[in-house]
């Protein structure tokens, strides 16, 4: 396998005939996690257009179905989650209201506060979903073996730590 070329390897090639003084292996790197991204982004997209969800729609939907029974996090939850503005959650919430997804209902431990509860139709799609997700992701990595895809997995975890702290 050492001996087969990709389309990044033709890219660094051309660059290192070019430009000789500079070093090519990140290049070599990242280009293939950003190309592999894209393959991802396409797998996943599919996999929630199946389940009739949008991509926003999958992150809180899946947030509320990791939480567990019953399924229901605060909106403060869900922005933690989901990293995105107050007014876009609001917003979100709002839709997923409005395709019966989601429901709002009070807080019984604070009368003041909102709990956002997934309805059984957004569970039914959120399974359906990762299900979908979980087997086109499992496509893309099979070509490698277990051992490989858990040490390309470890790798990655490291690259990822140093950006997260």
């Amino acid at each position: 396998m050492g001996s087969e070329h990709d389309e990044v390897d033709r890219i660094v090639d051309a660059w290192r005939a070019q430009r000789p003084d500079l070093d090519f292996a990140p290049l070599g790197v990242l280009s293939r996690v950003d190309r592999l991204s894209r393959h991802l982004d396409r797998a996943r997209r599919e996999a929630f257009r199946r389940s009739d969800l949008e991509p926003w729609e999958w992150d809180v939907l899946s947030a509320l179905r990791r939480a567990g029974e019953p399924f229901q996090l605060s909106p403060k939850q869900l922005l933690q989650q989901t990293l995105v503005s107050s007014g876009t959650m609001t917003n979100r919430i709002d839709r997923l209201v409005g395709r019966r997804l989601v429901h709002r209902e009070a807080d019984p431990g604070d009368g003041r506060s909102v709990l956002v509860t997934m309805t059984e139709d957004g569970r039914t799609r959120v399974d359906a979903a990762i299900t979908r997700l979980v087997d086109a992701e499992t496509e893309l990595l099979s070509v490698l073996p277990r051992a490989d895809r858990e040490r390309l997995a470890g790798l990655l975890r490291k690259l990822s730590l140093g950006f997260d702290s």
